[in-house]
Order: structure tokens, then C-alpha cells, then sequence
């Protein structure tokens, strides 16, 4: 595996913690995530599911007009975050698809605990496919890191109950194994944002009581039958070794799958470096994809 920053990320990797948050440093988190959920940016529209759940819409200045559209779940280890922190990237995936992008607001643990934020996401999968101009068959799952593992559980929730069927997931650097901290060699110095520490302390606190093998996505043993897949992952990711793994098994599940390995990237590189070289490769990969999952929909 890679063990050198890449050289786009190397200056500011010096400057990042290794912990997004400690069990201590939580309860400031989760009140700046809900300050931040409150904040408005031009061109959002901020709309309340029913049930509850918020939703913050990003519409392209020229829709395609083919009646697809994007969920995307964002980050925090299952605890903290806000649809907010990815206005921005939200905001490109409209301009560059000419989709619309619902980003959902969903429950935090440990308050909130499995299956809280995972039915609010499928929640707002619902009631996006009811929009009218939306084709229920065209939606896009889509998250980075907890919200990759929210996507990819989502996916087999919908699976399961059979009402909708997303038409592709977007899984970026996904937390989907809560056995991750237990690997061998999982600790490295050159972590940066996220180790196998906070790893453990979101899942202890997503999953609570949950039946593991039903919750974590990674432990489901039937994979066949889920939408085609895109993960992208740094060799420098604590969550590195569980999406290469989780990409093997939807292929061998026969389920389409393309893997991205960045060389030298850390957990969230493209969100605390969205302007360096390898981000802006990365979010073009991403929308050469979608763009060709969405081209070769009939």
C-alpha cells in the first residue's frame, strides 16, 4: 500500500489532525453540525420531508430534462455532519449532471442510533421519487464516508422492501464494516481526519444494540441483485481495505462495480483540498461515471 501523502496533498496533510473528534470534543461537534444545518445559500431550497426529515435542494441552471436526480448523504462517522458541509460539491454535481441533488438532513447518534438515519434516507428516496419531473427509476444513492455507508445500506434496504430501485450508487471512501479497527496493520502515522479511534467510536455509537449482520453493510451476506456501484478510496484511508473488500464482493455477487484507488490520499482529502489537482481528477471521475450510468439507462 502507498505510504507517502501524494504530492498534491502533502503541504496540508502536515496541518491536519489525525481524530475528526473525540468522545470528549463530540458534544461541540454535533452543535456546530446543527448551527451549520440552519445556514442558507443562495440557489438551496431547504424543503421538510414528511416524517420529519430535512432536505436541502441543488437545481442545475440547465436540466437535462431526463428525469433523473441525485440522494446524496453526507459524512461524520454516523454522529456528526450536516447536508450543509457539501453545498458546494452538491452544487457541482447539479451544473455537471443538469440534475437536481437532494441532500438529506438526517438523525445523528448516539441520540439517534440504527436504524434512525438509515430510515430517514430512505425516507427522502421516497419522497424524491415522487417529485414531479422525477423518474423514480433515475436516482442516484450517493455519499462520502457514513454517507457512503448510509448509501450502500440504503441500497439494500431498497432491495429488500422492493417499492424503488435506485439506479446507481456513488459510494466515496464508504464506512460500511465496523470490524475495520480490528484489521491488522490498521494504525499508520500518516492517517489524517479519520482513524481506526474514531472509526470505532461512530460505530459504537450508530449501532448500539442493532444485530450487526443486518446493520453494516458489509457483513450482509447477499449482495446480489444491488444497483451498479462506483467506490472511490485513498491507499492512505483507515477505510481503504473494507471498500477495496466491498467492491470485490459486489463483483463476485455479479453486480457491476468500478473501483478508483487514489494513491497517497487521506480520508476526506477532497473535501479539506478541493482545489488541489488530485480532488478535482477525483470529482471528474465521479461525473464520467454517473454521466455514463445515466447515458445508459433505458
Amino acid at each position: 500500500m502507498q505510504q507517502d501523502y501524494h504530492p498534491d496533498l502533502r503541504r496540508i496533510a502536515r496541518f491536519l489532525p489525525r481524530n475528526a473528534f473525540t468522545r470528549s470534543t463530540l458534544p461541540l461537534m454535533q452543535w456546530l453540525s446543527r448551527r451549520m444545518s440552519r445556514r442558507r445559500r443562495p440557489g438551496v431550497s431547504l424543503v421538510a420531508i414528511p416524517g420529519g426529515v430535512g432536505a436541502r435542494i441543488h437545481r442545475p441552471s440547465a436540466p437535462r430534462g431526463c428525469g433523473a436526480a441525485m440522494l446524496w448523504i453526507h459524512g461524520g462517522g454516523y454522529v456528526m455532519g450536516s447536508a450543509t458541509q457539501d453545498d458546494a460539491s452538491c452544487s457541482r454535481f447539479a451544473e455537471r449532471l443538469g440534475i437536481p441533488v437532494a441532500a438529506v438532513e438526517y438523525r445523528l447518534a448516539p441520540q439517534h442510533p440504527y436504524p434512525a438515519a438509515l430510515e430517514d434516507c430512505y425516507a427522502a428516496l421516497e419522497w424524491l421519487g415522487r417529485l414531479d419531473g422525477i423518474d423514480a427509476e433515475r436516482i442516484v444513492v450517493a455519499g462520502a464516508s457514513a454517507g457512503g455507508g448510509l448509501a450502500a445500506a440504503l441500497a439494500l434496504l431498497a432491495r429488500e422492501r422492493g417499492r424503488i430501485a435506485p439506479l446507481f450508487q456513488l459510494l466515496v471512501y464508504p464506512m460500511i464494516d465496523d470490524r475495520s479497527p480490528d484489521r491488522p496493520g490498521i494504525t499508520n502515522p500518516l492517517h489524517r481526519m479519520w482513524t481506526e479511534r474514531t472509526n470505532r467510536l461512530g460505530w459504537d455509537a450508530y449501532l448500539r444494540n442493532a444485530d450487526p449482520a443486518r446493520a453494516v453493510p458489509a457483513r450482509r451476506t447477499d449482495l446480489s441483485g444491488l444497483p451498479p456501484a462506483w467506490i472511490g478510496v485513498g491507499t492512505l484511508d483507515p477505510l481503504h481495505d473494507e471498500g477495496v473488500e466491498y467492491a470485490r464482493r459486489l463483483q463476485s455477487a455479479g453486480v457491476s462495480c468500478t473501483l478508483d484507488v487514489v494513491p497517497g490520499a487521506f480520508h476526506g482529502f477532497d473535501a479539506v483540498a478541493p482545489k488541489a489537482g488530485v480532488s478535482r481528477r477525483f470529482f471528474d471521475r465521479q461525473c464520467e461515471i454517473l454521466a455514463g450510468a445515466l447515458e445508459g439507462f433505458h
